[in-house]
């Protein structure tokens, strides 16, 4: 059995296929459904995906209007094998004979239906300034970034276990304790980090991160400080850290600025998704669909 689609068959193997492909979203969509009703859905699904490709590619092969050769080979290129290489790294794909006329074939089709895809999409306005305002208004709360952090630091790590370079925590301490009275005596952070820090250069800086990013006892150190502030000698699971905030970020809504491009691209998705549906809903008010038996072979 399968489907008559505008008087193409379409065998049924081809709705399992699809059935497999998309069963393991699909299964997570539809968490506590009973098995049975999810299988019948499962499978009406896969039948409509199938039956909208095949209308769309029906409808694309239809467009008299040629493919240029350039653009046919140039796909064609993506695709095949390079000069010279193993042409049986790719099952099915030569560089010659039938298989490459049929090749051929499939990646005119693929260009066809992109066309009609892109035609669709270029007939879609971008989104109004009216529009992505009201979209972060109502969004606005879900988009938080996060409390940052401007820091440099010295740290001293510590030796664990037997091996390694580092120094014992005798050792290290005694080091971050000279650079702690180098800052006390006014020699300038960047000075002291390139000086005694185990990870020397650029000043100790840290640069911009969030709450959360560093271990546990950084963060809890850092983030209670105030701006221009330096921490005391403190200990993590890496050794002797001396911590300086320069900038403080409050956790908050990211700024509608920073996140303009991203709502219009999110909303001109869901734009141009709306119009190849309501595109592919009147190729099926049109289309003839049946049931049928395979023709004979």
């Amino acid at each position: 059995m399968g489907l008559l689609i505008n008087g193409e068959f379409v065998d049924d193997a081809a709705i399992r296929e699809e059935a497999a492909t998309i069963r393991p979203r699909y299964l997570e969509a539809v968490t506590g459904m009973d098995p049975v009703a999810a299988e019948m859905q499962l499978w009406d699904w896969s039948k409509e995906n199938v039956i909208e490709r095949t209308l769309l590619r029906q409808t694309a092969q239809a467009d008299p209007e040629p493919l240029a050769e350039a653009e046919i080979e140039e796909a064609m290129t993506a695709v095949l094998p390079p000069p010279g290489g193993p042409e049986n790294c790719e099952p099915g794909v030569t560089r010659a004979g039938a298989d490459r006329d049929a090749l051929r074939k499939e990646v005119e089709i693929r260009l066809r239906v992109d066309r009609v895809i892109a035609k669709l999409n270029a007939k879609v306005s971008a989104p109004r300034h009216k529009d992505l305002v009201e979209r972060y208004k109502k969004n606005r709360d879900a988009m938080l970034r996060p409390a940052m952090a401007h820091a440099s630091h010295i740290v001293r790590n510590v030796r664990r276990g037997e091996e390694g370079a580092e120094e014992s925590s005798d050792e290290a301490l005694a080091v971050i304790q000279g650079a702690e009275k180098q800052l006390d005596a006014g020699t300038p952070f960047a000075e002291v980090a390139d000086q005694h820090s185990s990870c020397a250069g650029n000043g100790g800086s840290l640069g911009w991160f969030p709450m959360g990013e560093m271990v546990e006892e950084f963060d809890n150190i850092l983030f209670a400080l105030k701006p221009g502030a330096r921490s005391q000698i403190f200990r993590s699971q890496f050794g002797y850290h001396i911590a300086l905030l320069h900038e403080l970020r409050e956790e908050g809504p990211i700024p509608f600025d920073e996140v303009k491009s991203h709502l219009e691209q999110e909303i001109l998705k869901e734009k141009r998704d709306k119009a190849l549906g309501d595109y592919l809903d009147r190729l099926r008010a049109k289309a003839e669909i049946t049931n049928a038996e395979a023709p004979p072979a």
